[in-house]
């Protein structure tokens, strides 16, 4: 255990933004689904695109397949991969793992087969979920195939009678790590609980109307889904595919839907090119990148003063860790917040073995009931990340999360980049989040993403991609407007004009398919 050092100033600050219990049920998503079908049996549960299925009807299903998965052997403690588009079938079968008290892990078919084999190993998955993967079987001999059609499905009214504990494992993502290779991150049943009981950062009930837009291989797919399912609200599903503006805007007003959650890549996106599409939704939560200035203040110019919340929070810990309501941009020249904890969530900034006090940088540390156990990894659980700090005579058991912040006198944490956003340029080290920040906030700038590539000589430059506001964007001319802004060696070497930032399945901006267009641009020019 490391016992931090603390001073009266930074330990009264802590404990005031870390009183955050609340009550909240130690039980599975099996418990908690099952009592919503009861008490809320002819209620919308699932809406896909026109076709909306009550509680009674969702549970039932769900039931009919389970007791098909346990006849084939499926039980508590067994991982069952699942990998269907939003659709109903992918709420039952969720369910229905879960209701044989097994851990789902969501995988994609099109994920390389090496990674997939070794996730299934690591795992020990020997049955797959799925609606329709032609020649899955063929690539995965030795995994079981199991394909979900709702129309075959029985109505089955009784519940399986297992009881699920609050600690079994619910599910298991995949996220790469700081050396690339791929973690399961387990998650508890108990961690969902918390994160949608008593929600601080969003109103949770039987009138939330909850858009599910994200993978389901993407830890944001935890809130969208079992945020209205284990409340007694509808989880309405967005159509197979990536997010199309108009397509989000027509499936928000048909369905109702009152709260939304889109990365920050995304949410630039939609401001930009479809305010309307939002007009009508009174949560509107956004994280997951950095934050633009210009593009949060178009948000309250277009929606008003209480519909925005900036929330942040790792898989490691559940989704989402803190939340800051944007009721107003912060004063010129400081960051906008992301806020503090969530219910039922500690975090502390530490530098150096330190608590620090308002105002001093540090890493990020989480903790509380939404924790992961770990990560699993070859067949064996490893805490790499976790660890026990001392605190004031108390022993708590956090998760360093790599990132930094500070805290502010009201307690609100700014973050301030990773430990591995910074990088060594010419012998300089550079946050690459302050260098898209003043990229972002060019007059002739829409949307920006800065990274790090390889040149010919095999040294690190910095490059950015821009989506300008004009035609007559000038990628020389900016570079000379940035050094106003910037040190010479925080300016990007190379500015690239693009008509828009790609976007991953997850909606965060695809760093891969910038790369490569830049490598397809240099070598033009170098023909030229």
């Amino acid at each position: 255990m490391q016992e931090l050092k603390v001073s009266p100033e930074a330990l009264a600050i802590h404990n005031s933004i870390n009183a955050t219990a609340v009550p909240y049920p130690d039980c599975s998503i099996k418990t908690l689904f099952e009592q919503c079908a009861e008490r809320r049996a002819t209620a919308r549960c699932v809406v896909d695109q026109d076709e909306a299925l009550s509680y009674r009807e969702v549970n039932q299903l769900a039931n009919s397949l389970a007791a098909r998965l346990g006849r084939l052997g499926v039980g508590a403690g067994d991982t069952v991969g699942i990998s269907i588009k939003r659709s109903s079938e992918l709420i039952i079968a969720l369910l229905a793992i879960t209701k044989c008290g097994a851990a789902y892990l969501p995988f994609d078919v099109t994920w390389p087969d090496q990674l997939l084999l070794g996730i299934f190993s690591d795992t020990h998955c020997r049955l797959l979920v799925i609606k329709d993967a032609p020649g899955l079987a063929d690539r995965f001999p030795q995994c079981r195939i199991v394909a979900v059609l709702r129309d075959e499905l029985d109505r089955v009214e009784d519940n399986p009678a297992l009881d699920v504990p609050g600690d079994a494992v619910a599910y298991i993502n995949f996220t790469s790590g700081t050396t690339g290779r791929s973690k399961g991150v387990q998650i508890q049943h108990r961690s969902i609980s918390r994160l949608i009981t008593s929600s601080s950062y969003a109103t949770l009930n039987d009138h939330s109307v909850v858009l599910h837009m994200s993978p389901v291989t993407f830890d944001a797919a935890t809130f969208e889904i079992w945020g209205p399912l284990l409340n007694g609200g509808t989880c309405a599903l967005y159509p197979p595919g990536m997010p199309r503006f108009s397509e989000l805007g027509r499936t928000i007003g048909r369905q109702g839907i009152n709260c939304v959650f889109l990365t920050t890549a995304l949410f630039n996106a939609v401001i930009d090119e479809a305010p309307d599409a939002l007009k009508s939704v009174e949560t509107i939560l956004f994280g997951g990148e950095i934050y633009s200035d210009r593009h949060v203040r178009q948000a309250l110019t277009s929606y008003g003063h209480d519909r925005l919340v900036h929330v942040y929070g790792p898989t490691e810990c559940t989704t989402f860790a803190t939340y800051h309501p944007v009721d107003r941009m912060p004063a010129a020249g400081d960051d906008l917040p992301i806020g503090r904890p969530i219910q039922n969530t500690v975090l502390y900034v530490i530098s150096d073995g330190v608590l620090c006090r308002p105002g001093e940088v540090g890493e990020i540390l989480l903790g509380g009931p939404g924790l992961s156990p770990g990560y699993l990894e070859s067949g064996s659980v490893r805490g790499d990340g976790f660890g026990e700090f001392g605190i004031d005579g108390t022993c708590q058991r956090l998760y360093r999360t790599g990132d930094y912040g500070y805290l502010l006198d009201s307690g609100d944490l700014v973050f301030q980049g990773r430990s591995d956003d910074q990088v060594k340029v010419d012998g300089f080290r550079i946050e690459l989040s302050a260098v898209s920040r003043a990229v972002g906030e060019h007059p002739n700038v829409s949307r920006c993403y800065v990274t790090v590539a390889g040149d010919t000589a095999g040294e690190k430059m910095l490059l950015a991609f821009v989506v300008p506001r004009s035609e007559d964007f000038d990628p020389r001319q900016m570079r000379e407007d940035l050094k106003s802004h910037l040190p010479a060696y925080m300016v990007p070497r190379v500015i690239h004009a693009c008509d828009k930032l790609p976007l991953l399945s997850t909606g965060k901006v695809d760093r891969r398919a910038l790369l490569a267009l830049h490598d397809d641009l240099y070598a033009r020019s170098v023909r030229k």
